[in-house]
């Protein structure tokens, strides 16, 4: 930390503020995963660098949580017809999927869609993309995947909510394999519910301060992500075993813990162990659930962010 000079160029305040939130066992983090050899690296690079950063790391991330799919579902990647990603701390043109496509091994006339800039809440918006794409080819064999580089949106300066978001991320990758048919027993995605208030866009959301990404995240974030994820618990069709949502941070998990009747644990866990991942947390908590609960018959899914926007889907089997 004080290495590099990143420190140094913060003031007093800012650099104890950083030093409190990163030491305090408070906070909810015990660990979190980078894609980088050493942290110290990111402190020097400029908006080039980090953006090659996200070049290199992201279709390495999302090709090493796809394989996992696919060997859990038994199939192996030329049988995809269709490949959804989604992520918002970098950007390629081609997007992440042809370079993941072409690291995997996909057929060339696999359909390739790529999602940017939904931010946190972006898994659930591409599993309803995907959940279309397979109403219309109920026979295809899709994979999503959520990847977030966040350590290639690195800022620091003295705003308050720059440096505990700079404190809350680290680095992930998470992968779903879908088909429009099943057993019964199988799992079915499902009940897909948003809301979105441009009013309250500043409050969270990138911004570019000199070619790099920084993020904007107000005090009142935990409280709005509680308000909007209540309101669509509202609109649920049936009584969930457990609520899995995004692990935006202590303060968002306990604020929404007060709206709803359930105690977020593999969100909380997901926070633990990983951070904030931004769009595959939700999808973190979703297989700590899968794993821990074999007896579960329906979940209700939540994940919000950049907009401001909320999003929740249902599981059932």
């Amino acid at each position: 930390m004080s290495g590099d000079g990143l420190l140094d160029s913060l003031r007093p305040r800012s650099a104890d503020l950083l030093r409190k939130i990163l030491t305090n066992p408070d906070s909810g983090i015990a660990r979190r995963h980078l894609a980088l050899d050493r942290i110290e690296q990111v402190f020097r690079h400029d908006a080039q660098s980090l953006n090659e950063t996200f070049e290199r790391e992201a279709p390495v991330l999302a090709c090493k949580a796809l394989a996992g799919a696919l060997q859990q579902a038994g199939i192996a990647a030329t049988e995809l017809d269709a490949l959804f990603v989604c992520t918002c701390t970098g950007y390629l043109c081609p997007g992440v999927t042809s370079h993941l496509a072409e690291q995997a091994g996909l057929r060339p006339d696999a359909y390739l869609a790529d999602l940017v800039g939904l931010g946190c809440g972006a898994a659930i918006p591409m599993l309803r993309a995907a959940h279309g794409y397979l109403a219309a080819h109920p026979g295809a064999k899709i994979a999503t995947v959520a990847v977030e580089v966040c350590s290639a949106a690195f800022f620091a300066d003295d705003d308050p909510g720059v440096l505990i978001s700079l404190c809350l991320f680290g680095d992930g990758a998470a992968a779903a394999v879908w088909s429009g048919k099943g057993t019964e027993d199988h799992w079915r995605a499902g009940h897909f519910t948003t809301v979105h208030r441009p009013e309250n866009r500043g409050k969270i959301r990138f911004v570019n301060s000199g070619g790099k990404l920084k993020n904007q995240l107000h005090r009142a974030v935990p409280e709005l992500a509680a308000e909007a994820v209540a309101g669509l618990y509202d609109k649920r069709t049936a009584e969930p075993d457990q609520v899995l949502a995004h692990s935006g941070g202590r303060d968002v998990i306990e604020a929404i813990e007060r709206r709803l009747p359930f105690h977020l644990t593999e969100t909380r866990e997901v926070l633990r162990d990983h951070g904030n991942m931004s769009s595959p947390s939700v999808m973190f908590a979703l297989e700590r659930r899968l794993n821990g609960s074999p007896d579960d018959r329906h979940l209700w899914l939540t994940a919000f962010g950049a907009g401001f926007a909320a999003h929740a889907c249902e599981l059932w089997r």
